[in-house]
């Protein structure tokens, strides 16, 4: 188990820059855009629930009539571990953050993606 997790830490580093925006949508408007440019402090937990299921629904191995505010992505949406990376890979984009591999890990549904997201200030 310890090499199939070095593995994907490997992996998700090796393609973080290079992660196309297929599995995500464009959600992100040029309102809230402006909005980030002059705001400060943290993302409200709506918001970022609402682009959290956004770019879950729009990942390409999950049906989206499953997802929820509340799935977790394994035992709700039937991602593996790989899955899961290129999910949270798909968010940092979203969000414009870098998620900490220990951080990432802990990441296994919507609604801790939310709370990491919604409590990192770096987080557009």
């Amino acid at each position: 188990i310890d090499v199939t997790f070095r593995r994907l830490t490997m992996l998700r580093r090796s393609i973080i820059a290079g992660l196309s925006r297929a599995h995500t949508s464009n959600v992100t408007s040029s309102a809230h855009a402006m909005c980030r440019a002059y705001g400060a402090g943290f993302l409200n937990k709506d918001e970022v629930t609402e682009r959290v299921v956004s770019v879950v629904k729009a990942f390409a191995k999950v049906d989206a009539a499953k997802v929820t505010p509340t799935s977790a992505f394994g035992a709700d949406l039937g991602l593996d571990s790989l899955d899961t990376v290129e999910v949270v890979m798909a968010m940092e984009e979203e969000f414009a953050v870098e998620i900490p591999d220990g951080e990432a890990d802990k990441i296994q549904s919507i609604p801790q993606a939310v709370e990491y997201l919604s409590s990192n200030p770096d987080a557009k």
